[in-house]
């Protein structure tokens, strides 16, 4: 008897272990395959992706044909500008994380298959009830040793439906304030194309007389080292002529050198190709008061109602007010509903195919302990975005103070620097005058190229200031050149939005501010 128990067992267990000997080679290959090395990038590999992103960056640009506009290079950064276009992309990942907290909302369907084996027979053995005694009925088997167990069901959480519902509230904020930050993004992107414009203006109109100033520069110190080397003139005499030629072109070789970088820029703003060569159509400077003659009270008005900032700290202040809302959800009772569609191939069940339909209450006890803790927290966050927002407010407040005063200012600064190159225009003009009449030296004549070209540059400047610092006042102020729906619009169509926009400069910010 034990002998044949004993062969038994060793039967049983060679059928057991041949069953587990695949199982054992599949988990050895995949802990052999998990054992990787560090695979660094290949130089190919980075060239490659090279020109793919370069081909991906200027996939839909228009090519520039003829000189661009100040609204044309506008309409182009709003439209193509990489940066724009990832807080583009920001917005929709917040977009579509709303619309996957909807379905959360919903009850959860779950299928579910499964295979059972069994090495043996489930047999079991049964007592008497009464007497606890061993039944005399031989062993009997209740369920097959194959078998498989397929299941549908609808599971409601009702405490899942109040979070995730609440969820989805903030993620709508959340959309909100992604479309805020895109406007502020957009705001300092326009700013930055206006003085990269007007810097690329200035370089395209000075870059002939800076050249053609540094070559009579450059004779004139020849000429002057050969008079020295002839003792022409007494030595001090010539050291100084020579010093101011040479301090000359420091600052000609200073201000190319400043200029030099403007076409650049100006060409990454718009998401032209690396190294174009851009020509830029100047417009006449229409810089307007009309808004700093609207009243402080209306343009402070404008700008709690339309700054980007200050919206996005409201949304913030829903966000956490939400927040809140959660914590109180947590301290309800958790219902549970569920109904499943069940089968199995049991062929010892009498009934293959059932449904079950249950339904579970369940608190926890120990958010009775926490819960006061939960909602101070959330009522400090509710407060510290309450205080954010009345920071900001006073922030924007300020700014617009700010942005009227640096405005009017860089308008006289302007204005006075016009008036100073207009000066020293008529000056240089009569000074070739002369030099064609061979009535001055080469020393007077570049000087006064260098001081007229100097104030040329600090006209431009000026003008640059003038528009960034309009530029800031219509971002403190929420006032746009174009809107999200108008971004959408061909380049051409958005171009004379803009320039409809730009023409009125402040009298457009200043119509949009007088609006209730």
């Amino acid at each position: 008897m034990t002998n044949f128990v004993a062969r038994a067992f060793t039967a049983a267990a060679l059928r057991d272990l041949r069953l587990r000997l695949p199982m054992l080679g599949a988990l050895l290959l995949v802990s052999g395959c998990a054992q990787l090395t560090p695979e660094p990038l290949r130089e190919s590999t980075l060239l490659t992706q090279a020109r793919i992103d370069r081909d991906s960056a200027q996939r839909g640009v228009e090519p520039i044909s003829g000189p661009l506009s100040l609204p044309q290079a506008m309409a182009r950064a709003l439209k193509y500008n990489l940066d724009r276009r990832s807080r583009m992309m920001e917005e929709a990942i917040a977009l579509g994380q709303l619309d996957l907290s909807t379905f959360d909302m919903l009850p959860r369907l779950m299928a579910s298959a499964g295979y059972h084996h069994r090495s043996e027979n489930n047999t079991t053995r049964a007592v008497d009830s009464v007497t606890g005694a061993p039944s005399l009925a031989n062993p009997f088997i209740s369920s097959s040793r194959d078998h498989t167990l397929s299941d549908v069901g609808a599971t409601w959480n009702l405490l899942d439906f109040g979070l995730s519902f609440v969820s989805a509230q903030q993620n709508a904020n959340r959309v909100l304030i992604a479309a805020e930050r895109r406007r502020k993004a957009s705001h300092i992107l326009l700013q930055d194309v206006r003085t990269a414009f007007w810097r690329t203006a200035s370089a395209q109109k000075l870059r002939t007389n800076i050249g053609r100033s540094i070559a009579l520069a450059e004779e004139a110190l020849l000429d002057a080292r050969k008079a020295e080397q002839e003792r022409l003139r007494s030595p001090i005499e010539s050291l100084r002529y020579q010093r101011q030629l040479l301090e000359n072109l420091r600052l000609l070789e200073g201000i190319d050198q400043e200029l030099a970088s403007a076409q650049i820029e100006l060409a990454s703003l718009v998401n032209a190709p690396p190294g174009s060569a851009l020509l830029v159509l100047e417009p006449a400077e229409q810089l307007s008061e009309s808004i700093l003659e609207q009243p402080i009270d209306v343009l402070e008005t404008t700008a709690i109602a339309n700054n980007a900032d200050l919206r996005e700290q409201h949304y913030n202040v829903r966000v956490a007010q939400a927040e809140t809302r959660k914590v109180y959800f947590k301290m309800f009772p958790n219902l549970n509903l569920n109904a499943n569609l069940k089968y199995d191939t049991d062929k010892y069940l009498v009934h293959n195919s059932w449904t079950e339909t249950g339904a579970q209450l369940s608190f926890n006890l120990l958010n009775l302990v926490s819960a006061p803790a939960q909602k101070r927290l959330a009522d400090a966050g509710v407060a510290l975005a309450d205080q954010r927002r009345v920071t900001m407010q006073m922030a924007v407040l300020a700014q617009v103070h700010l942005a009227c005063l640096y405005y009017a200012n860089a308008l006289k600064q302007f204005r006075r620097a016009d008036a100073i190159w207009s000066v020293d225009e008529r000056i240089n003009q009569h000074s070739a005058n002369r030099a064609q009449a061979e009535s001055q030296g080469k020393l007077e004549q570049v000087s006064n190229n260098t001081t007229a070209i100097l104030s040329l540059l600090r006209r431009y400047q000026a003008l640059a200031l003038a528009h960034a610092a309009l530029s800031k006042l219509q971002a403190a102020l929420g006032v746009e050149p174009a809107t999200e729906r108008q971004t959408g619009l061909p380049l051409d169509e958005l171009s004379a939005a803009i320039e409809a926009s730009v023409r009125s400069n402040g009298q457009g910010a200043a119509a949009a501010a007088a609006k209730p």
